[in-house]
């Protein structure tokens, strides 16, 4: 397919795809390095063999996952024209969305109780790398979180429709990337301490 082809509106849905998904990428690597950084790390004296992750980071799991089918959800509503559902779905996306990040904290606060901080005397490397992992995934969902707003504005403003829904589908696949991602980060994370 030759990408000079098509009408203006056209090229510019197909400029913009592109560029959300060489963003993707970057942060692919991005994420690569870290989790590799977490692999050559354990090879040191004072790497916690036996580590947990907080409950509360396996109820962020179940809250983004199901966020990924709000989004879904929102999605098939707006190939309908069904406006109001779909920020309906948009909302509910939303509200799942900061209950993940409620829940992370909360996590953060249960490795704290367990006695581990990010920095100072009580840290320790492996829960130091658990603690940077889950808050630059967080970063970018606050940044997804803030995709997710403008679209139910638009959307609400009467801006999308089964014809013309190229942010939405934009917004919505970012925010399927942040799902997806949180369930590698949490599965390397969680099995990990097996295979070591």
């Amino acid at each position: 397919m030759d990408l000079t082809q098509g009408t203006p509106k056209e090229k510019k849905a197909r400029s913009k795809k592109m560029m959300l998904w060489f963003g993707i990428l970057s942060l692919i690597m991005s994420f690569a390095a870290l989790t590799s950084a977490f692999i050559v790390s354990s090879k040191r004296d004072d790497w916690l063999d036996n580590f947990q992750l907080p409950d509360a980071f396996f109820v962020s799991l179940v809250v983004i996952l199901i966020s990924s089918v709000a989004i879904m959800v929102a999605k098939y509503n707006l190939r309908r024209d069904k406006l109001n559902a779909a920020s309906f779905w948009v909302l509910i996306t939303l509200v799942l969305g900061i209950i993940f990040i409620n829940n992370q904290f909360i996590g953060f606060s249960q490795i704290i109780g367990e006695g581990y901080n990010f920095t100072g005397p009580t840290s320790n490397i492996t829960m130091s790398y658990v603690f940077l992992i889950a808050t630059v995934h967080i970063a970018h969902v606050v940044v997804a979180l803030i995709a997710l707003g403008v679209i139910l504005i638009k959307n609400l403003r009467k801006k999308y429709n089964s014809q013309d829904m190229l942010g939405f589908e934009l917004a919505a696949n970012f925010w399927h990337f942040v799902d997806l991602l949180w369930l590698y980060l949490f599965l390397f994370l969680y099995f990990f301490r097996y295979i070591i």
